[in-house]
């Protein structure tokens, strides 16, 4: 999975705001990308653009600085250009999700490029020609405007998702349920509570009763949960004072 990672670089066309760049590394680094690739940028290295990668300052000192587009791509054997401006070049056009897909079976044997233009403009005609296909963010038709570092980001977690099975990087411990004996105890509690306010006639309790019991076998109760429950009961019918407020 490593090896897949490392044959993937994005690739910064002539940026002109040092900030867009460090944010560019944040989100690289976040979705386990750290080769960047800065074709002429305006202003690098620069401080802002190390305050604004935050802890993935590592990816702004290894990032490779080239002249031309030409030079970033030399060693590539597929280079995606992400862009979202209609054009009427011959490249065969796909969303980042279907390019992330074609990432995945690529950089197992070949090394990828995933190629953005400047802020301003996005990639050049010249630029685009330069890529084999081009990859577009599917946004809104009304205001497909994305700041750099977002597109960077959005592309980035395609090709992550793409390239993992998507599982969360912590495990969350299982609380442990409620058994039948836990919860028939609260039914119980909860019977003589409602009768003592009121709420249930045991003469007519009808089939009141018989509802909040599936009501509460629905949720499937952890332990932790019942025992806060009859905790409330308890002090349903033994308020208690809070001395401190």
């Amino acid at each position: 999975m490593t090896t897949l990672f490392n044959n993937i670089r994005v690739v910064l066309c002539q940026t002109s705001h040092p900030g867009n760049i460090g944010s560019t590394a944040r989100a690289m680094k976040t979705m386990g990308l750290d080769r960047l690739y800065l074709v002429r940028p305006k202003h690098f290295p620069d401080p802002e653009a190390t305050s604004l990668a935050v802890n993935a300052a590592g990816v702004l000192e290894r990032a490779v600085v080239t002249q031309t587009l030409e030079e970033a791509l030399a060693d590539c054997q597929f280079v995606i250009g992400v862009s979202g401006k209609e054009r009427s070049l011959s490249q065969q056009v796909m969303t980042v999700r279907e390019a992330a897909q074609v990432v995945k079976t690529t950089a197992e044997h070949s090394q990828v490029a995933l190629v953005f233009g400047t802020e301003m403009s996005g990639l050049s005609n010249a630029e685009a020609d330069l890529c084999h296909v081009l990859a577009t963010i599917p946004a809104n038709p009304e205001y497909t405007s994305l700041n750099l570092a977002q597109a960077v980001q959005i592309m980035s977690y395609e090709v992550r998702m793409a390239l993992t099975t998507g599982e969360l990087h912590y495990q969350e411990k299982p609380s442990e349920l409620a058994t039948q004996d836990d919860l028939e105890r609260f039914y119980e509690h909860m019977r003589e509570v409602l009768e003592h306010i009121g709420y249930i006639n045991p003469r007519a309790p009808k089939k009141l009763f018989e509802r909040l019991r599936r009501l509460y076998g629905r949720t499937r109760l952890e332990k932790e949960e019942v025992n806060l429950l009859r905790g409330i009961l308890t002090l349903s019918v033994t308020p208690k004072k809070h001395k401190k407020y």
